[in-house]
């Protein structure tokens, strides 16, 4: 099945944006110090980007360090073959959060991890992003024996939750890589 020629969602800016939009991608250029293309195509509908900033603010708020939560959505990405999406979280890996080369490399050509504790986490979230939800019992074994909690599974969750929003709407309106991404792509 093919995406239609014209885009669904295309990048919204100026006053092309809903007003229900507006102040959310104001706090998104806030943090970023622009709007990324994906969040101006998120702006068609303001519940879903509403949604999901109300999502990755929950997300934010678990117990995953900052770079397990970088490695989920990379991964969900990866399994998701969204190219925006891995190419962002490849970025903010590598430049805002010193994660290896070697580990987002790693991630990206589906390979195993040098780290055993972060690649059975990139494994549960690759498992499940890919088997909607189901994954191999020792998928999760192998989770839990390198340190992590039951609970954490329903952070894995929330990653790959803001993940499908964002692939999916890749998917059904691709928009550009930002140029402060595009070395990843």
């Amino acid at each position: 099945m093919s995406t239609p020629s014209a885009l669904l969602l295309p990048s919204l800016h100026g006053d092309d944006v809903p007003a229900e939009s507006r102040p959310l991608l104001d706090k998104i250029k806030k943090g970023f110090g622009y709007v990324p293309n994906l969040f101006a195509a998120f702006a068609n509908s303001p519940v879903l980007l509403g949604g999901y900033m109300s999502l990755d603010a929950a997300f934010e708020n678990g117990t995953l360090t900052a770079t397990e939560r970088q490695l989920v959505l990379l991964a969900a990405s990866a399994a998701n073959e969204c190219e925006y999406c891995v190419a962002a979280h490849s970025t903010v890996a590598k430049r805002m959060l010193n994660v290896s080369p070697a580990i987002v490399s790693a991630i990206r050509l589906g390979v195993a991890l040098p780290d055993a504790k972060l690649n059975a986490l990139v494994n549960l979230t690759k498992g499940l992003a890919a088997g909607r939800g189901r994954v191999v019992p020792a998928t999760i074994r192998a989770f839990l024996d390198s340190g992590y909690r039951p609970d954490q599974i329903g952070e894995v969750l929330v990653g790959i939750a803001l993940k499908t929003l964002s692939n999916y709407t890749h998917h059904l309106s691709p928009v550009e890589v930002d140029p402060a991404f595009a070395a990843e792509r």
